[in-house]
């Protein structure tokens, strides 16, 4: 049972705002989906975005008989500034320095809350996912970037700064000549930085570790086949992968000690994660074991969107 505010109902509204698609679903308090709806996003234009949110969150809500007032939860590639109260550190670039949050609330006239969308992750997945269960679960984004969330017993946990869990700009630990490959300074990462763990972890991170020990443009799906059939260098580049993913992960590991670790993202779909990275990760952990379970999502690319609604705890 989730404790919270009472709805007046059993449904609760989700948006999850990408770069390339909104997606909105309901959900009744026991997380049954009861509507769905995704629609593509507009590109570069803030005040379209306001429409899209407020005519999709009309559409599901008419679709699954939801209160007018129903609060809607949302997920976002970015943040709201503790500071100034405005859109930081997003992706979608048009959204920042806007008052997202308080122009949502205006245009539904409802209720909403906003978290970014690794933290809507690690929710979804911690309320009714893989998760479920572990007091504090540290979600793990290894897509086209790499993001993280903290929920602690069902909460997102987003820190003073709004920044908590964002792993993938710290710079990867114990940095080397990895199998030939050097480390440092590290590649450049859109923050301006170097060496950013997902200039590394990510999907384009692991095709360019691949493309520079001599192997073509692939995908880390198709890296991983590769691997599979013999191929020496898809080979290293998996090694290599594996490493510096247990030595970013025991970072979090030292600092957090989570309960537990669910990964998202394109990349967690590769198994060899699973099989490989506990034994890897307990060489760096400081620890005389590593316990720490990695596991699968559960919701898979519906997890931002079903974490976005349940920012809004139901009272039964």
């Amino acid at each position: 049972m989730r404790i919270g505010i009472d709805l007046g109902g059993t449904k609760i509204e989700g948006i999850d705002l990408g770069g390339t698609k909104i997606e909105g679903i309901v959900l009744d308090d026991e997380g049954t989906e009861r509507a769905r709806q995704r629609i593509d996003s507009p590109q570069g234009d803030y005040g379209a975005t306001i429409l899209s949110i407020k005519q999709l969150t009309e559409a599901i809500a008419a679709k699954a008989d939801c209160p007018v007032d129903t609060p809607v939860g949302i997920g976002i590639p970015g943040a709201i500034s503790p500071r100034t109260r405005l859109v930081k550190n997003a992706n979608s670039t048009w959204l920042i320095d806007h008052a997202l949050d308080r122009d949502l609330a205006e245009a539904l006239q409802r209720e909403v809350k906003l978290a970014n969308d690794a933290n809507c992750f690690a929710v979804s997945e911690a309320v009714d996912g893989a998760g479920k269960g572990h007091g504090m679960v540290f979600g793990v984004i290894l897509g086209t970037g790499v993001g993280g969330g903290i929920a602690i017993d069902g909460q997102v946990h987003a820190g003073l700064n709004a920044i908590a869990g964002e792993w993938g700009h710290n710079p990867l630990p114990w940095p080397r000549d990895s199998l030939g490959v050097s480390e440092l300074p590290g590649p450049t990462c859109y923050c301006g930085k170097n060496g950013c763990i997902e200039t590394f972890l990510s999907g384009p991170g692991f095709t360019r570790d691949f493309i520079a020990a001599g192997g073509p443009d692939l995908t880390a799906t198709e890296i991983a086949v590769r691997a599979h059939t013999g191929d020496a260098t898809a080979q290293e580049a998996i090694e290599r992968y594996m490493d510096r993913l247990a030595r970013a992960i025991a970072g979090v590991v030292n600092i957090l000690d989570p309960d537990a670790i669910v990964l998202g993202g394109g990349l967690s779909r590769l198994d060899t994660i699973y099989d490989r990275l506990p034994s890897i990760l307990s060489r760096y952990v400081f620890s005389d074991v590593c316990e720490t379970p990695i596991l699968k999502n559960r919701h898979g690319d519906s997890s931002g969107v079903r974490g976005a609604a349940w920012l809004w705890p139901i009272k039964k």
